[in-house]
């Protein structure tokens, strides 16, 4: 049985509770983030612990542990679960005030509720899929305007996820205006002619912590890239395409809508990424 953390709390997971008042439980009122782990080590904790800072702060939430004490946090609960290869998923909400109130509670009175839990995924590196890549269908992008905070609304990108499922294939890409903003969870990406294409961070999508380190590793390989918006007809008509998160690291998109990219199999581009990421990765890992 898991290990898992809430309040300053280590518990076994069947003994873990939170209140029915809590806000991430009526409101969606929470924030959270997903750290990889490899070899038994965080993979990006620093890059994930400032975007949680970010998060709380467009929020006004407080956060209830420093940098040192959450990096604490993460490291016992890999080794109480002992995981290799897996995820920390860590959750923070503006806490549970006494009843349901649209209005926030005074943050002096009712402290935010924290909770983290892991994953264990053995072969989360050496993924088959992403030997074989994976298909994404195109759905509309009718979430709220302020994606670039990695709240806990996640019913729609869940909606997304089923409705790729139904149509046989493995995730949606949503579109707004025309143009791809993100995949359900994760960054989205085109290949053409070599150049790698990306939309800009904005409010419309989130900063992906694998992006910014795949984009880094990209340019420091000579490989080009350019940040602007490409539309979901540019990116049927690409070589290559692939998407990037946390838990997928880079994984090769070969299929959009039914439309073959190439000859339907991953290219060089997504593959070679996905290995300098994980080499790099793994050399930095804490």
């Amino acid at each position: 049985m898991r290990t898992v953390y809430v309040n300053g709390d280590y518990l076994p997971e069947d003994e873990a509770k939170v209140s029915i008042f809590d806000r991430g439980f009526l409101m969606a009122d929470g924030v959270y983030e997903v750290t990889s782990v490899l070899d038994g080590k965080l993979i990006d904790f620093a890059g994930h612990a400032a975007r949680l800072d970010r998060s709380l702060a467009e929020l006004d939430m407080a956060a209830p542990v420093t940098h040192d004490e959450l990096l604490a946090i993460h490291r016992e609960l890999v080794s109480r679960n002992g995981i290799e290869e897996g995820m920390v998923y860590l959750q923070i909400t503006r806490g549970a005030p006494d009843d349901r109130d649209f209005a926030f509670p005074d943050p002096e009175a009712t402290p935010s509720t924290i909770v983290l839990f892991t994953q264990n995924k053995p072969g989360l590196a050496d993924s088959p899929v992403a030997k074989q890549g994976i298909k994404v269908i195109s759905i509309e992008d009718i979430r709220w305007g302020r994606r670039d905070i990695k709240t806990v609304q996640l019913l729609y990108p869940s909606m997304g996820k089923m409705m790729a499922k139904k149509a046989g294939a493995d995730d949606a890409w949503m579109i707004e205006d025309g143009h791809v903003t993100e995949g359900t969870s994760n960054n989205a990406y085109i290949v053409k002619g070599g150049k790698i294409i990306t939309r800009p961070t904005s409010n419309d999508i989130l900063h992906g912590i694998t992006r910014a380190a795949v984009l880094r590793f990209a340019q420091e390989a000579q490989m080009e890239i350019e940040e602007r918006l490409f539309t979901i007809d540019e990116a049927k008509d690409a070589d290559e395409a692939f998407i990037t998160s946390a838990s997928t690291f880079v994984m090769p998109v070969v299929e959009i809508d039914g439309v073959p990219l190439g000859d339907g199999t991953p290219g060089k581009v997504a593959p070679r990424l996905r290995e300098i990421y994980l080499d790099e990765s793994r050399k930095a890992a804490i």
